[in-house]
Order: structure tokens, then sequence, then C-alpha cells
């Protein structure tokens, strides 16, 4: 696996970690423990649904605690005028001159859809080291790129809202 992530994004895993042991766990075997109780398991769908919760409960603990052991640890700092990780980017799309924000994060935070690219995408790849007021060319694939401006740059502070995926 070998992902790469901040010490927050460590630092979250372990919180969720923690709170999938200590709340839901106990939580979801009470469930499972109740819907046995209703009786014959061969027609308890209650009893299979808990059941189900339960696994993925303590499958997502087991892949957690496994992307915190291989994880490679790397630095969110940048310097003061430069795009680095969990810093917000306002880019110019040079093509059609629209305009677009996003938060450079690493790639277990990454989520299009909410403006938040990850450092290794072709995007965040290109944006990363560069300094306002520079047009940066991204590189999708052997046969497409395109040229993105860099308009303005803020070093946001990691506040812990940006969750981490589920896969």
């Amino acid at each position: 696996m070998h992902d790469k992530l901040t010490a927050g994004d460590i630092k979250k895993m372990e919180e969720e970690i923690e709170y999938r042991k200590l709340v839901l766990r106990p939580r979801l075997l009470e469930d499972v423990k109740e819907a046995r109780a209703h009786g014959d398991l061969s027609e308890n769908f209650e009893y299979y649904a808990a059941k189900r919760e339960k696994n993925k409960n303590e499958s997502r603990i087991r892949f957690l605690d496994r992307m915190i052991r291989t994880a490679e640890v790397i630095s969110d700092a940048s310097a003061e005028d430069e795009v680095g990780i969990n810093n917000t980017v306002t880019v110019e799309f040079a093509e059609d001159k629209s305009i677009e924000i996003y938060k450079i994060v690493t790639t277990v935070r990454g989520n299009s859809l909410e403006g938040l690219i990850s450092n290794e995408s072709p995007l965040g790849k290109a944006l990363m080291g560069h300094k306002a007021g520079e047009t940066v060319h991204v590189q999708v694939n052997a046969g497409f790129g395109y040229d993105v401006v860099i308009k303005k740059i803020e070093n946001t502070v990691d506040d812990g809202s940006d969750k981490i995926r589920s896969f």
C-alpha cells in the first residue's frame, strides 16, 4: 500500500479506529446479541443485517490499521507563497478562462466533488511547489494536457473537517 499520509491524516484515522472500537463495536455486538435472541436464525433477517454491520466495522478497523502501519509519512509544510498539501488554490483554466478553487489533500481525503484534489492527481501533482501567477501545464495522459494559471494560494490549517474516504 504505502500511501503518502500526513501526520494529520494518521491522527484522523486513529480517532476513527478509537471511535469504532469503543463506541460502535459494543453497540453492534449488542445488536447481534439482541437479533439472535429473536429465535430461528435461518429466517432472521435482523440477525444477518446486524452481523453484516458488525463485520463491516471490523473490516474498516483492519483497513485503517493497515494503512497506518504501511504509510509513508509526509510533511504538509510548504513555503508561504507556494502550493503544498492543505493549501487552497484558486486556478484559472487557460482554455476557457473559468475559475476553480481546490484544496490540495492526500489521496485518502481526495474528493473532487467537494473541491478536494489529491496531491497525486494530475492537477495536484502539477500545482505542487508552484507560486501564484505561474502558468502550469497539467499532463493528464500521453495525448492530452491543459494549462492553468495559479491565481491565489491560501495556506489553510488542517482543521480535521476533511474526512478520510471509505472504500
